[in-house]
C-alpha cells in the first residue's frame, strides 16, 4: 500500500511541476530546470508527467526533452519487462 502511496504521490508532484512550470513559462519567471523535471519522471513520475505535458500543453515541442523524456520511459519499459520476464520464468 506504501507503494501505492507512493507511486501517486510522485505522479503528482510530476503533474503539479509540469503546471508550475508553464505558469513561469508564461509569466516569463525563472524556470525550472529540465533536469528536475526529467528526474521526477525518472522516479516514477512518468503518467503524471506525460498527462500535465498533454493537459497544459508544455514542453511538447521541444526535441530535445522529448528525447531524454521517451529515452526515460524507454528504460522504464525494459526494466518492467525485465521484472516481469524474470519473475515468470522463477514460477
Amino acid at each position: 500500500m506504501i507503494l501505492l502511496y507512493t507511486f501517486l504521490a510522485v505522479n503528482l508532484i510530476a503533474f503539479l511541476l509540469i503546471r508550475y512550470d508553464k505558469k513561469l513559462a508564461q509569466n516569463n519567471k525563472r524556470r525550472i530546470s529540465e533536469q528536475t523535471l526529467l528526474l521526477w519522471v525518472a522516479f516514477g513520475g512518468t503518467i503524471g508527467s506525460s498527462l500535465a505535458m498533454s493537459v497544459f500543453r508544455h514542453k511538447t515541442a521541444k526535441r530535445s526533452y522529448l528525447l531524454k523524456f521517451f529515452g526515460i520511459v524507454s528504460f522504464q519499459i525494459i526494466i518492467i519487462i525485465t521484472l516481469f520476464y524474470f519473475d515468470f520464468i522463477s514460477l
